[in-house]
């Protein structure tokens, strides 16, 4: 069972406080910027910041789906989302770039052992970059 991982960035023409607090924003900001693969998204708890509680499904592909409940833990330059299900983590990083803010959103988990891992090792994060860019596409028009 090998570590999967996938990571995405971009470049936000908003400052990296604002950006920040965007992506923290789990009641208003991040049901506009969440791509068609998410589904069933709600927040359970707080809603801005960190012990802000949601669930949603991330169905990656047809067949694959991945039923997230997320506690998130922010820091001076970090949205952290653990998933209580899984292994998974997603974090988000914001950092000073130039005339906006750099945003590398990082998806981690451990993934099945033997043939199996063996392609989703190569597979899944492939997917999963496309989602993520897709999120950040949208989080870029949300603060443009």
């Amino acid at each position: 069972m090998g570590q999967v991982s996938a990571s995405s960035s971009t470049i936000v023409t908003a400052e990296p406080q604002r950006v920040l607090d965007a992506i923290a924003d789990y009641e208003t900001v991040r049901p506009r910027i969440l791509s068609a693969h998410y589904r069933d998204y709600k927040v359970l708890e707080g809603g801005k910041g960190a012990g802000t509680v949601a669930e949603w499904t991330l169905q990656a592909t047809e067949k694959r789906s991945r039923n997230v409940h997320a506690v998130v833990t922010v820091s001076d330059s970090m949205v952290t989302e653990r998933d209580s299900n899984s292994t998974l983590v997603t974090t988000w990083t914001v950092s000073p770039s130039g005339e906006g803010s750099s945003v590398t959103v990082r998806t981690t988990w451990k993934g099945a052992g033997g043939v199996p891992g063996f392609f989703e090792g190569i597979f899944a994060p492939l997917g999963l970059k496309k989602i993520q860019a897709e999120v950040l596409e949208n989080l870029k028009r949300e603060l443009g």
